[in-house]
């Protein structure tokens, strides 16, 4: 008996230090995009910061912008992990003066989403969520249907100056997963082109996005330059097009929709 309620005292201790060890973790969101990805493994809760444009985080602070986050508001949140995009954004100088672990997410791809959503899930103890979610995402996968012809495609991500979706994005790989082929065979994540150049790549689709990046573009079929052209036009918002996360995979079913609508 005596020996019991030792075991049960030190498996005690040891449950409390546990749930002290996990309810203690405080993280700052500088990447959007992986919010949607702390939503989905119910990990709200460890947000105490997030930048100005991340939705789903009532209780979190708000750090500024990823381009531009406020150091100070940051080292007052006292984080124990800083999820940054890229440490162009966030300078090595910066993570010096904040005593935090610093972890980059920042995918090009469908693949890359699944093993940082595996890489989060084993940092924050949510292995059996990601395991769910990356199990759900992989399945949705399969729902793409097979073209009888790969569709030319070019995204754009700003009307001025021009810029549009290189090999190195998200757009990419989801361009490329839903069937379509992009026709910027430029390894960069943005690339500055030429908008008369488009007319002699003539792609079948040309999509463009809305948001803080290409504020009020014009219609593209309404632009001078583009008259007489004949590619289907696609908006998109910038929110959800753009990040890369659990919405890239609905991404793909969406543009494969598209695309098998117009390649019959």
């Amino acid at each position: 008996m005596k020996y019991l309620k030792l075991i049960l005292s030190v498996l005690g201790i040891f449950l409390i230090f546990q749930f002290n060890l996990y309810s203690s973790q405080r993280v700052v969101l500088l990447s959007p995009a992986v919010g949607d990805i702390f939503i989905k493994l119910g990990l709200k809760d460890v947000v105490v910061g997030v930048t100005k444009h991340m939705k789903g985080f009532p209780k979190a602070k708000k750090v500024g912008s990823h381009l531009h986050p406020n150091i100070e508001i940051i080292k007052s949140l006292h984080p124990d992990y800083l999820i940054i995009s890229s440490y162009r954004f966030f300078p090595k100088k910066f993570s010096r003066l904040i005593d935090a672990k610093i972890i980059v997410y920042n995918p090009k791809t469908l693949d890359g989403i699944l093993k940082s959503i595996e890489k989060i899930g084993i940092v924050f103890h949510k292995e059996k969520e990601s395991r769910d979610l990356c199990k759900k995402l992989k399945k949705m996968l399969k729902k793409i249907k097979k073209l009888k012809k790969k569709p030319k495609v070019i995204y754009e991500v700003m009307e001025n100056p021009y810029i549009v979706a290189g090999k190195k994005s998200i757009i990419n790989d989801i361009i490329e997963k839903a069937g379509g082929i992009n026709v910027i065979n430029v390894d960069k994540s943005h690339v500055k082109f030429s908008e008369i150049l488009v007319r002699f790549l003539n792609p079948e689709f040309y999509i463009y996005q809305i948001g803080p990046m290409n504020k009020n573009p014009v219609y593209p079929l309404k632009r001078k330059v583009f008259k007489g052209c004949k590619f289907h036009v696609i908006k998109v918002k910038e929110e959800k097009f753009a990040r890369a996360n659990t919405q890239s995979f609905e991404n793909v079913l969406y543009l494969n929709k598209i695309f098998s609508l117009y390649t019959k």
